[in-house]
């Protein structure tokens, strides 16, 4: 990134930065903000957003230059003109120049794979193509029943304890669970390719050992699947008319199982914690003011499980927000600045329900071909979650709730609850709600809502003293006859049965 001749942040303006413990520390050369040092990234996208508009220039790891994505338009106008812009990183002037090296923390993010999300024009067609025909063969019906099974399964073992973190034990399992399921390999499930999707995306000493792991899984899972094919998602994409090679197989069943994973997860345990931290959240969806896909398209406005990703280049100089972009230019897909964008949101606390428009999924050739995975797995995840401990509540105050951040995402490390214990059930069965009483707090749920007065309660009936039925009498002429059969349910009763895959 070259700045513009009169900027005022042009890179030869500081020589040396400033020392850690000083006012100024997080920035670089040229005054420009380091966004890796940044204490609490949203107040610094607001700060970039009054100092330069919509597009700000930033600092990554050593020093590279960056452009920052902050606007909802500009945002869109990046992602959707393939003419200007490209992932393919091979164009990046920083990289063309020795600047950004093979050791560089974000270079599993920018390195360039042959991958549809880095390849253009017939390429970009051909791979897609592959990904998106076997994606439309899924049993989007099947895949929500799947999800309710595997719900139920996780909760059953732990709620007969009485409390659990539903992150580690839920929210970061039930996606996992599911795409080992869509991708024809529900045996590979376990602790272990949890932990090593985790350990892959925190970029941690061991990284490499567990992207090797996972690779093994899908390599084996690709050969079984060469060898006989079956209705999975990994034998539609080999069998695909676009021929992929085993390589792109492995590859793209690698991008397709750990950006679904982490953006799920995220997107889980964001919308429990809303779920149990706001009352007023919560309320809606008690009231049924809020259906649970509101509340997570609400939570993907607020709480995009991706800040940001990288990242975009530019094909030729143009101009994006005002700012002069050079040929070779980095740009940053700002989704999370961009959906509080107060030319699109002015209140961002304001209800966004029915709102599709915020950037969560990206957008143009490279939006996410999954995110109907995504949002399922999150719909009926929470849904059938609420309803078998309906009076899960957090088990510690708000504050002492912690979260690890990166330039890519935000993630919440834990989740404490407490509920009334239950006995397991049948991963087969409808999800049942538990019979305990709903806790005080409910109360302060049901904001605004009136209350019928409750009518007189009569003297309880011990259950010893109820009379038993003698043997029937044949009716007489005239008795009223037998009721019919039990009244079929509505449609609502049915669309929802049908909705949450019953």
């Amino acid at each position: 990134m070259t700045p513009e001749p009169h900027s005022l942040t042009g890179p030869d303006d500081l020589t040396l930065g400033p020392p850690p413990g000083c006012p100024a520390h997080g920035l670089g050369p040229g005054g420009l903000h380091r966004l890796h040092e940044a204490e609490d990234l949203r107040a610094l996208y607001a700060e970039l957003r009054e100092q330069h508009g919509p597009v700000a220039p930033v600092l990554l790891h050593d020093d590279v230059p960056m452009w920052v994505v902050l606007g909802h338009a500009e945002n869109l106008h990046l992602v959707r003109t393939p003419s200007q812009y490209t992932r393919d990183s091979r164009i990046w002037t920083p990289l063309k120049d020795g600047m950004v090296k093979p050791d560089h923390p974000l270079m599993p993010h920018i390195a360039w794979q042959p991958i549809c999300s880095h390849a253009e024009g017939d390429e970009h067609k051909r791979l897609r193509g592959a990904v998106t025909g076997a994606m439309s063969t899924i049993d989007h019906r099947g895949l929500r029943r799947q999800i309710g099974r595997y719900t139920q399964r996780l909760v059953n073992e732990f709620c007969e304890e009485g409390r659990a973190d539903l992150v580690p034990q839920f929210a970061e399992h039930l996606p996992m669970a599911v795409m080992c399921e869509v991708l024809g390999m529900p045996d590979e499930y376990n602790e272990r390719i949890v932990q090593a999707a985790r350990d892959m995306l925190k970029g941690t000493e061991t990284a490499i050992a567990s992207n090797e792991y996972i690779m093994g899984c899908l390599s084996r899972l690709t050969a079984r699947r060469r060898a006989d094919a079956q209705d999975d998602f990994t034998s539609h994409l080999i069998n695909h008319p676009a021929r992929l090679t085993d390589d792109e197989i492995g590859q793209h069943l690698r991008v397709v199982l750990i950006a679904a994973y982490e953006a799920t997860a995220n997107l889980l345990a964001n919308v429990l914690r809303r779920v149990l931290t706001e009352p007023g959240f919560r309320a809606q969806l008690s009231g049924g003011q809020m259906t649970v896909p509101e509340a997570v398209e609400q939570s993907l406005w607020d709480e995009p499980p991706f800040s940001t990703v990288f990242g975009y280049f530019a094909k030729q100089e143009t101009e994006l927000g005002g700012k002069r972009i050079r040929k070779g230019d980095g740009l940053l897909f700002g989704i999370a600045p961009g959906n509080v964008d107060p030319r699109v949101r002015p209140d961002p606390t304001a209800n966004m329900q029915g709102n599709r428009s915020h950037l969560a999924f990206g957008g143009g050739p490279h939006e996410c071909p999954g995110q109907d995975i995504g949002r399922a797995i999150a719909d009926v995840g929470v849904d059938a979650l609420l309803m078998r401990l309906p009076d899960v509540q957090l088990d510690c105050d708000e504050e002492e709730l912690h979260y690890t951040e990166s330039i890519a995402s935000q993630h919440l490390v834990e989740l404490p609850v407490r509920f009334t214990p239950r006995a397991p059930q049948d991963v087969m069965a409808k999800p049942s709600p538990g019979t305990a009483a709903v806790p005080q707090q409910r109360a302060t749920w049901e904001i605004g809502i009136g209350r019928p007065k409750p009518a007189p309660a009569a003297e309880p009936v011990p259950v010893a003293a109820v009379p038993q039925p003698e043997p029937a009498a044949p009716a007489a002429p005239d008795a009223r006859p037998p009721a019919g059969p039990a009244r079929p349910k509505g449609a609502w009763q049915r669309f929802l049965r049908w909705w949450r895959g019953y």
